[in-house]
């Protein structure tokens, strides 16, 4: 317990299970969420279940915002002054919220002992390289290391996604190039690709089952090694569990860590429910 470390700090959309944020010492900052005209942070006073029944009902408001360089300045200073040699804070793709620059310009304050880490994603695309920026702050890595091994982990790692609808994505203002899709067919199921820390259209399919079949498909054809894989859904465990499956059975003996989890009150308010995500981090040999 002497030992110097440095803290990993992230935020509420990355989806880590609270069982890894204790054990690996991760701080995460939430995001807020305005649900009919309420204001909470997520995951503390607004949950996905409450944004998917909001969504469901079809009578709401949805909005998120960013926490503000105040909020990562009190965590950044509570974790330096308790001893951390220094911090590296992994957080969403820039593109999709200002939660980066709100760390970025909180971290201006600590000079060079505050590391931001832009992953270029959200879900486990984030939790990942936040889980690996934690392993290495645990074994005593020090801060660029740490912070380059974050960057890696967020650059190799592949999200794609299914959304039963491109409508809440569209007023969110989170669909980037996909926006294309928004005039076309009803009958047209896309599959979603956060490249370049936005959301763009990988393909289009005509069915809700044939498009779950190819996010498979997508996932397995990653990497030819070692994985770490996520599964991501809001208000469709079933169709989760079934995914994970699939996936579990393909992979073999080449899949690692493989975690199942709903989706955050934020992100949840961009997709809206039926969204299933697959995530996939190459392990490193």
């Amino acid at each position: 317990m002497s030992r110097r470390r440095v803290a990993v700090v992230t935020d509420s959309t990355g989806c880590l299970p609270p069982a890894l944020v204790t054990r690996h010492k991760v701080t995460v900052v939430p995001l807020y969420v305005l649900l009919s005209g309420t204001e909470g942070r997520e995951g503390i006073d607004v949950t996905s279940a409450d944004v998917a029944a909001a969504l469901g009902a079809r009578r709401y408001t949805a909005s998120t915002s960013r926490p503000t360089p105040e909020e990562f300045a009190v965590e950044y200073r509570r974790l330096l002054d308790a001893g951390a040699p220094g911090v590296v804070s992994v957080h969403l793709s820039a593109k999709l919220s200002g939660t980066y620059e709100s760390a970025l310009l909180a971290a201006r304050e600590f000079e060079d002992r505050v590391v931001v880490v832009d992953a270029g994603s959200t879900g486990m695309g984030l939790g990942f390289a936040t889980l690996a920026a934690a392993r290495a702050a645990g074994s005593g890595a020090p801060l660029d290391r740490v912070a380059e091994i974050a960057t890696a982990t967020a650059a190799a790692a592949s999200t794609y996604f299914y959304v039963d609808t491109l409508e809440f994505l569209r007023r969110g203002g989170r669909i980037g190039a996909a926006s294309a899709l928004l005039g076309t067919a009803l009958a047209v199921k896309p599959i979603l690709h956060v490249e370049g820390g936005e959301v763009v259209v990988s393909e289009r399919v005509r069915t809700a089952s044939r498009a779950l079949a190819r996010l498979i498909d997508l996932a397995v054809a990653v990497t030819d090694g070692p994985v770490d894989v996520a599964v991501h859904h809001l208000a469709a465990p079933e169709r989760a569990a079934d995914i994970a499956d699939q996936l579990r059975e393909r992979l073999g003996e080449r899949l690692g860590d493989l975690y199942t989890t709903e989706v955050g009150a934020v992100v949840a308010a961009h997709v809206g429910p039926g969204l299933i995500g697959v995530v996939v981090s190459p392990r490193n040999p």
